[in-house]
């Protein structure tokens, strides 16, 4: 199970991460102009990860692996932090999956 956390950047937009129990963070979102905005992206996020087809699974050029979540209309949602194994990736993916009941905090 995940913990969403919501923060306001210096320049006044608003982010979520999704961190597993121990912390680590495993989806980071794009910047929304307000809170709302953001805590709707977490709404998406619990409704998308449910769908196999909308977690993208990708490589950086420097060989790391990380996913993006995409929402129905092919918007990314969210991005993971890089793994140095598809072992580290396909953890946080199950995480993500399993993450339904949240918190939500500022």
């Amino acid at each position: 199970m995940g913990k969403f956390e919501i923060t306001q950047d210096k320049s006044g937009k608003f982010r979520f991460k999704l961190k597993a129990r121990n912390g680590q963070i495993i989806l980071s979102s794009q910047a929304y102009t307000t809170k709302s905005a953001a805590e709707k992206g977490i709404e998406s996020v619990k409704i998308n990860s449910n769908n196999i087809s909308r977690i993208i699974r990708k490589r950086s050029n420097d060989g790391k692996f990380y996913f993006n979540l995409k929402a129905a209309n092919g918007q990314i949602i969210g991005t993971s932090p890089l793994y140095n194994s598809k072992t580290g990736r396909e953890g946080s993916i199950h995480t993500l999956k399993e993450s339904k009941e949240v918190e939500t905090s500022t």
